[in-house]
């Protein structure tokens, strides 16, 4: 393929911006900006509430910042209830399709669903858990995922959904932070034509977490599983024809706590990111509204976990929300072969897919069969985020997937965020690997380090300037982590974590993350987590983990480790702790090479330099050493 310009603004495509759900970008935007409060009001009442807001945004305790003050609302009345009442069109519309790794399919209607989750409403009210409470869902991509998370958030249970590739230790960080009272699991899943044994974690996990008093386990691969008598109990035994299908929705406050979602921070312990109802409710349905220009009769094909924000947001609530249909699919994209996906965009007529950059670059170097294979006319919107989309995947994705023909939605966004921030739109012109403009309601800019804005061109820390209503409210337990984190530095303004810069034309290009998180395959790990697994390795004293460019994952883990004395150095060794890593924290933090090596580059204070090990890694110039130990 040939490279492409990327000075070049490429305007829209013919006719995809006529019914735009976003037609005049920039009158909308300043709206948002020129009168935010009234803006945001707007966007609110396109939703349901059972009382209404007192004030859209309490800023008296910034930057613990309040949204729809006073108003009430839950995510299923809007994402399930309304559309399930007499006489409404997607009463009998399909909501959620799912596809197995093996094959098999369910799907269920708006009403079908929301009978199942009415029921396992029920069935958690029936074990004592109620509003407040918190309970850890930790399955692969099943229907029962989404059940449990909607029902949870039916009755104000604080849900906690932790990816199904994480392992005992992460598991056991995360439900021992949230103090879960239960655990929702599985037997076990299928993933690259094994089974991931996803209950043995949990039983694991919840020796080491006092508060679970209950593991809900829902049969998916059949293998025997140890069942403790009185703990663990079969969803398909508790959810008996005779528990109701009817389920009063608990109304909640805008303010009440919605989920915790935990991502790594540049510390060892993960970070709790809190979301409540109202705030997210308002802000998801609006910017996907924008952003995905979801219509009626669209199906969705979001290849995201729950686990991760873009499966909340995206698989989940915003498009039940706005009464599309929403595909899952459990495995691997490469199982049995690369057409897996494109098999699923032809079966189920896929109209909108969103993927991760590492997705699009992965099948990318299988070459152009695969897709040609299928029918893929349906598709009206390519969708990524996750890390930049490289402008030669964003051609192979554009030309191969959309057939030149189907609009590329490039988009940047945080778990803290919610939602996507930077995005392109089918209605304005693009660049191809920026991330494009902000979105409605967001005021973004590239600071220096005394927090004076840059010209464009000039890289600097991506900020966010006003608050939005899907922001984080704060870590969960741990308040002053919140403020300094993501408030400390450029005070009252919004630290993202990320280097960027803004072009002359107003395009945004994220470099990267510039503080002790590694992003591969769009997943946020932290590095003192990475070397802490690696120093857990019986052979090994000190440890030094650094991310670097990786063609299909974004960028890859690289380890550098110090031996305990005595402990020669060899190959088989390297891998050893390699793998080691692997089981410590799952395969996701596997690092890509291990090295050992004699020492590590530090401070005089004892702080390991990863800056200079990634510029020796790269074959570029060090910098400032003056600071380094002799």
């Amino acid at each position: 393929m040939s490279s492409i310009d990327l000075t070049q603004i490429r305007p829209p495509l013919p006719g995809a911006a006529a019914n735009a759900n976003l037609r005049d970008y920039d009158a909308v935007y300043k709206r948002s900006i020129d009168d935010p409060e009234g803006f945001w009001a707007e966007q609110a009442r396109e939703l349901e509430w059972y009382a209404p807001w007192d004030k859209v945004l309490d800023a008296s305790a910034a930057p613990f910042y309040k949204w729809f003050v006073g108003g009430r609302t839950n995510v299923v009345l809007n994402a399930l209830d309304r559309h399930v009442r007499l006489g409404s069109p997607r009463r009998n519309q399909l909501a959620l399709i799912w596809e197995g790794e093996p094959g098999d399919t369910r799907s269920y209607t708006y009403l079908e669903l929301h009978r199942e989750v009415c029921r396992f409403a029920n069935v958690l009210i029936g074990l004592g858990l109620k509003k407040g409470d918190r309970v850890a869902i930790y399955m692969g991509r099943v229907p029962e995922q989404a059940i449990a998370m909607l029902a949870c958030a039916k009755l104000g249970i604080v849900h906690t959904v932790v990816y199904g590739g994480l392992s005992v230790d992460a598991l056991s960080s995360r439900v021992a932070d949230a103090e879960a009272r239960a655990i929702i699991t599985v037997d076990g899943g299928w993933l690259n034509g094994k089974i991931v044994e996803l209950k043995k974690i949990a039983d694991q996990a919840a020796e080491r977490a006092p508060s679970v008093e209950k593991i809900i386990v829902a049969r998916r691969t059949a293998q025997a599983v140890d069942m403790r008598p009185g703990r663990d109990l079969w969803w398909h035994e508790l959810m008996t024809p005779a528990v109701s299908s009817f389920c009063e929705t608990v109304p909640l406050d805008a303010e009440d706590l919605f989920f915790t979602i935990y991502t790594s921070g540049s510390t060892g312990a993960p970070k709790g990111i809190a979301h409540t109802v109202g705030g997210y409710l308002v802000d998801v349905h609006a910017a996907l509204k924008w952003v995905l220009d979801f219509k009626p009769g669209d199906t969705l094909f979001c290849a995201s976990d729950a686990g991760w924000i873009v499966g909340h947001s995206i698989v989940l609530y915003g498009p039940l929300m706005a009464g599309i249909t929403t595909v899952m699919y459990e495995g691997a994209p490469g199982y049995p072969n690369p057409e897996r996906w494109w098999t699923i965009v032809e079966k189920f007529g896929v109209t909108l897919f969103f993927t991760a950059p590492t997705g699009v670059r992965g099948l990318m170097r299988f070459g152009n069969e695969p897709p040609q294979k299928h029918d893929l006319s349906s598709l009206r919107l390519l969708a990524c985020a996750g890390e930049p989309l490289n402008p030669e995947a964003w051609r192979w994705f554009h030309e191969v997937i959309g057939r030149g023909v189907t609009p590329i939605v490039d988009n940047w966004w945080q778990t803290e965020t919610s939602r996507p921030m930077i995005a392109g739109f089918i209605s304005t012109p693009i660049k191809p690997g920026s991330c494009c403009r902000p979105v409605p309601g967001v005021v973004l800019d590239i600071l220096d380090e005394e927090g004076r804005s840059l010209p464009p061109g000039q890289e600097g820390a991506l900020v966010i300037k006003a608050p939005w209503p899907g922001m984080l409210r704060t870590i969960y337990r741990d308040p002053q982590r919140y403020v300094d984190q993501y408030w400390s530095r450029y005070p009252g303004i919004y630290l993202t974590g990320d280097s960027a810069r803004i072009d002359a034309d107003g395009y945004v290009w994220v470099i990267g993350r510039f503080d002790d998180v590694l992003k591969v395959s769009g997943y946020r790990l932290g590095t003192a987590e990475v070397e802490s697994a690696l120093v857990s390795h019986p052979a090994v004293a000190e440890a030094a983990v650094i991310g670097l460019p990786h063609e299909i994952r974004g960028n890859a883990i690289h380890a550098y480790v110090i031996l305990r004395s005595g402990i020669p150095p060899n190959p088989a060794l390297a891998e050893e702790i390699r793998q080691h890593v692997g089981k410590v924290m799952g395969p996701i933090a596997k690092p890509e090479t291990v090295d050992i090596v004699a020492a590590l580059p530090k401070t005089r204070s004892g702080k390991i330099m990863r800056r200079v090990l990634k510029a020796r890694a790269l074959g570029q110039p060090e910098g400032d050493l003056s600071t380094m130990e002799g």
